[in-house]
């Protein structure tokens, strides 16, 4: 069974009416990273189509992965890194500095708690999209850059443009709407490629 977008409309035209709002705004490599965010995040929303609060909160493959959790997980990350892009490394805390709360609120971001809701998750990434998408048509300048935080998976002393974390923002919403999809099909057969 594949997860099916409305009959009336093409999957290109849901994922465009997605930003069309803000794409128009903007051109070039605005519009064009605007539209490729929209497509990875179409996807990863399309995964959750249907689905109960108790479905969405199902562990299905070998992974702890569930996809009301990923839905949180990656609304996060988005909101982190355009944070970082507009307040710089302030923004995000240095590994080394991180503490057990930092830790247990990190992996709380991958499940979906009781008391949480799908249509909650699905709402607040919504609203992170909205913010993103404005901060990518008003930025003044996606060359400007930060100082990434100390991590072991970042070379020390290595600066990020608001390009580049956009370009990683999609990259991370790609990956997981593919993570999604395998959780999917494993639920309950449906795919929302292919």
């Amino acid at each position: 069974m594949t997860v099916d977008t409305p009959s009336t409309s093409s999957t290109a035209e849901v994922i465009a009416g997605v930003t069309a709002e803000v794409i128009t705004e903007v051109t070039g490599e605005r519009a064009d990273l605007l539209a490729e965010l929209a497509q990875s995040r179409y996807f990863l929303r399309l995964t959750t189509q249907g689905l109960t609060d108790e479905q969405a909160r199902m562990r299905t493959t070998a992974s702890a992965l569930c996809l009301g959790g990923l839905i949180k997980h990656v609304s996060q990350v988005e909101k982190g890194w355009v944070d970082f892009i507009l307040n710089g490394t302030s923004a995000m805390k240095n590994f080394a500095d991180m503490t057990e709360e930092d830790y247990a609120a990190r992996e709380a971001e991958f499940e979906l708690l009781p008391g949480e809701t799908l249509a909650e998750v699905l709402e607040t990434y919504e609203e992170v999209a909205r913010r993103t998408d404005e901060v990518v048509a008003t930025l003044p300048d996606l060359g400007v850059a930060h100082l990434l935080p100390e991590a072991p998976w970042f070379q020390p002393g290595v600066r990020w443009s608001a390009r580049r974390v956009l370009i990683h923002i999609v990259g991370e919403t790609a990956q997981h709407a593919g993570h999604a999809d395998i959780i999917r099909e494993s639920l309950d057969g449906a795919k929302s490629m292919g």
